[in-house]
C-alpha cells in the first residue's frame, strides 16, 4: 500500500480482555454481566402463540405494532439472545404477539442478583424496610 502500513482498526486500540464479539463489551471490569441470569424467550413465546419463523413475526411487527424491522435484525432476535433490547423494540414484541416482557425475559432460577446499593441489600431476604435518612442521608426515595 502506498504511503505506508494500513490503518489500525478501532477494535485494536480496545485492551484484548475488554473484546467481545463487535470488539467492546457491554460489562465494565469488575462488573457482572447484566445479561447473566437472562433468558431470552422470544423463539418460545412466539411458538407457544403459532409463529414459527422470522418472516411471520416480521410481518405481525409490522401489522400490529407498525415496526419495520430488516430480515436480519428479526433473525437476529428470533435465533440469539441480545445483549440489550430497546424498550420501543420490547413493547412492540409484546403488541405483535400479545404478551407480556416477563414472557420474554425470564431470570433464570438460582441466578445471582448483584446488590446495586448496599444499604438495600436486606430487602430481598424479607427484613424490613430502612428509613430513607438510612439509606440517602439527608434525601429522600423518589415516589413509587
Amino acid at each position: 500500500m502506498p504511503g505506508g502500513a494500513p490503518p489500525t482498526p478501532p477494535s485494536a486500540h480496545w485492551p484484548a480482555d475488554r473484546r467481545g464479539a463487535r470488539g467492546m463489551t457491554s460489562a465494565a471490569p469488575g462488573f457482572p454481566d447484566p445479561a447473566a441470569g437472562v433468558q431470552w424467550r422470544l423463539r418460545m413465546a412466539a411458538a407457544e402463540r403459532g409463529v414459527w419463523t422470522g418472516t411471520q413475526l416480521r410481518r405481525l411487527l409490522a401489522e400490529r405494532a407498525g415496526l419495520e424491522l430488516s430480515a436480519a435484525s428479526v433473525s437476529a432476535l428470533f435465533t440469539k439472545q441480545p445483549a440489550q433490547v430497546k424498550l420501543s423494540t420490547l413493547t412492540a414484541l409484546c403488541t405483535a404477539l400479545d404478551c407480556a416482557p416477563g414472557d420474554l425475559l425470564v431470570l433464570s432460577p438460582g441466578a445471582p442478583v448483584p446488590a446495586l446499593v448496599p444499604a438495600l441489600t436486606g430487602l430481598s431476604q424479607g427484613q424490613p424496610s430502612p428509613g430513607p435518612s438510612s439509606i440517602a442521608g439527608r434525601r429522600s426515595l423518589p415516589p413509587l
